[in-house]
């Protein structure tokens, strides 16, 4: 059994220049924990692949192709392949949000 926690994984280096931090790395799926504080967005990106964002904490604004919805703790929210979306998070409180992406891209994202 392996077991990770996202406070000992290190940050990635990311073009969107937030806490992202990689927790599991397969063919299968990638899942990846981000935390936003106050203000802090990730770019408008387009993945590859299906992506799932689940809200650990906080109340982040999940915006995919023309929508942008606050969604609370416990949230799963679904944005199909190749289409906008970001995080943002316009709150005082950190948001947290567990990302997957399934299967995992052969492509990097693309910035927009």
């Amino acid at each position: 059994m392996e077991i990770r926690t996202y406070k000992n994984q290190e940050i990635k280096d990311t073009p969107h220049k937030v806490d992202v931090r990689q927790l599991y790395d397969k063919d299968s799926a990638q899942a990846i924990h981000i935390k936003l504080k106050k203000g802090e967005s990730l770019k408008p990106h387009k993945t590859p692949v299906d992506v799932f964002f689940y809200v650990l904490e906080g109340l982040p604004t999940i915006h995919i192709g023309d929508e942008n919805i606050q969604c609370e703790k416990d949230s799963l929210i679904e944005s199909p392949a190749d289409i906008v979306h970001w995080l943002s998070n316009e709150n005082n409180r950190d948001a947290r949000i567990l990302i997957v992406k399934a299967p995992k891209p052969v492509k990097t994202s693309k910035i927009l």
